[in-house]
């Protein structure tokens, strides 16, 4: 005769088989997911890292051209950095630094070209906006001056604020823009920390325009209100 206790036990297991028999194929799918999306995880971290130390071997030798001026190399290999890891930081730094190269081989437009690639494909804004920064001043230093200031228009990272509208003020004045790089100027060196030496050269240029900017006295400590 089955016990209460025998007949409790197969009360629950015939109650999982009716569990099973509802939500056993919802349940199995949904451990199937999960499992595929742990080993895609991991696979695109395996992937990544693997993307990355390919992309840091090919910037070490960006990087020896680069110390010995070899612009040709130079430029070859950051076009096969570019080509097989767009998305990785080397891409961006290789860029940068292939541009620096480039532009002191005169290959300007080649800089050009290696700069407009940064500032329109990096991944972080930041190297978007130094790329266009610096675009920025050699499509000046080319008489490019609408070109320059579409440039740094689209330079919008926060941290580079103040040499953005500092450029700007350079451009506007090779215009003949005078009250408008005066105000880009005014912006530029209200934004920087004082702290900074570049501040200088930016009242400097304001001192120049008849515009010297006005430094309001921190009030001294324990000083009456």
């Amino acid at each position: 005769m089955a016990s209460p206790l025998d007949l409790q036990e197969q009360e629950q297991i015939d109650n999982l088989k009716v569990f099973w028999a509802r939500h056993g194929n919802l349940i199995t799918w949904l451990l199937t997911a999960a499992l595929l999306a742990y080993a895609g995880w991991n696979g695109w971290q395996w992937w990544q890292r693997d993307q990355g130390a390919k992309a840091g071997a090919i910037y070490d030798e960006l990087e020896r051209a680069a110390q010995v001026a070899d612009a040709e190399r130079v430029g070859r290999i950051f076009a096969d950095l570019r080509e097989r890891h767009p998305r990785t930081t080397y891409a961006q730094q290789g860029g940068l630094l292939a541009a620096r190269v480039l532009a002191d081989k005169g290959k300007a437009e080649e800089a050009r070209a290696a700069l407009a690639w940064v500032g329109a494909s990096a991944v972080e804004d930041e190297y978007r906006t130094l790329a266009r920064l610096r675009l920025a001043a050699q499509l000046m230093d080319a008489k490019k001056h609408d070109e320059a200031l579409k440039e740094l228009a689209a330079a919008t990272a926060p941290t580079f604020a103040a040499l953005v509208a500092d450029r700007r003020g350079d451009v506007l004045l090779a215009q003949g823009k005078t009250a408008e790089a005066r105000a880009a100027y005014e912006a530029a060196w209200k934004g920087m920390e004082a702290a900074l030496g570049y501040r200088q050269l930016i009242e400097a240029k304001l001192t120049a325009l008849g515009a010297p900017p006005t430094v309001v006295a921190e009030p001294a400590a324990g000083a009456s209100k």
